[in-house]
């Protein structure tokens, strides 16, 4: 069914919580588990004081960083989605096959993490076909899924997923609707909605409605700046009220407390980037132990429908010591 942009809100949430309210009464609902794979110093806020040309200069860490949490995924049973970056992908192509063999997602990133309203229609789909191209060719599946570099996509990009639907993606997960400097749309759906005529699916970044307002819990530099028991108690309000599978995305970087220090930043760059980088090994060992997770593509199957040939999670059994609880 096309939803219109304008009837959005009020039509998707009815339909998430129909198909959410089937899922509740049966079991807890699974959320989706994401990954942005980039290196620190891709992130948008050291793009002033790091040059895209200077990038192969500087060593990388993200592959020790993906390995780990292949391995925190794999201790707690848990497939993810892994938005990765063309770039990445390049230059540590075994490492992006070991995370297809590993059962979990590969969805793009865009190629050099450039916003996605700093570019033309054109180099818009020049950059989403050249990630996909090469994430397909390392792994050998096709990739459904996209997620614009720091959100990028709104109201100054009115035609992005016009191009995605029209280069064969499924699914973006590209809209966080808060208010942020940085990126943002308040005023798009909080639930799953259709921004084309196409069979594309939006799936918004999770937030809860407190007093009125959107308030961010899908994880990133929030999930290391509130207590862990306020974010855990907000994505499991989001799961009861909203009745909605919640989207948590996090970053390799975010779980290397010893990362180099870029210098010359802003006091607003440092605090987001640098604080708590060292409790966040720990907060995702709690939160991939105390809810369900498992990826976009079999999260929203109902709602993606996935091309026939298209591969299913491997059966991963939930380790004994993990046990789902309700907070307080």
């Amino acid at each position: 069914m096309k939803i219109p942009m304008h009837e959005g809100p009020k039509i998707v949430n009815q339909i998430a919580v129909s198909k959410g309210s089937r899922c509740l009464r049966s079991k807890p609902l699974v959320n989706a588990m994401t990954v942005d794979v980039e290196d620190y110093f891709q992130v948008e806020a050291f793009a002033k004081r790091i040059s895209r040309a200077s990038w192969d200069d500087i060593p990388s860490r993200v592959e020790a960083n993906v390995e780990a949490l292949l391995n925190l995924f794999a201790a707690n049973g848990v497939n993810a989605t892994f938005f990765t970056l063309g770039w990445i992908a390049e230059r540590h192509p075994e490492m992006v096959r070991r995370i297809a063999v590993a059962g979990h997602e590969l969805a793009s990133h865009g190629y050099d993490h450039k916003r996605v309203d700093c570019l033309t229609p054109i180099e818009f789909k020049d950059d989403v076909l050249r990630s996909k191209a090469i994430l397909e060719e390392i792994t050998g599946k096709m990739v459904l899924g996209y997620r614009a570099p720091t959100f990028s996509i709104g109201p100054k990009t009115p035609w992005a997923h016009e191009v995605l639907d029209e280069v064969g993606y499924l699914y973006s997960s590209s809209i966080y609707p808060i208010r942020h400097d940085l990126y943002g749309n308040a005023d798009a759906p909080r639930a799953p909605f259709r921004p084309t005529s196409g069979p594309l699916w939006e799936f918004p970044l999770s937030t809860r409605r407190i007093c009125g307002r959107n308030f961010p819990c899908s994880g990133g530099g929030y999930f290391r700046l509130f207590p862990y028991w306020f974010s855990r108690q907000n994505l499991y309000r989001v799961n009861v009220a909203d009745k909605l599978p919640c989207i948590f995305y996090t970053h390799p970087w975010e779980i290397d407390s010893a990362q180099p220090r870029v210098t010359e930043l802003s006091f607003r760059s440092r605090f987001r980037h640098y604080t708590n980088l060292h409790l966040m090994t720990e907060r995702l060992q709690h939160l991939t132990r105390e809810l369900r997770w498992g990826r976009m593509v079999d999260v929203f199957a109902d709602w993606i429908k996935p091309p026939t040939g298209f591969q299913g999670t491997p059966t991963r059994k939930r380790p004994a010591s993990a046990p789902l609880s309700e907070p307080a």
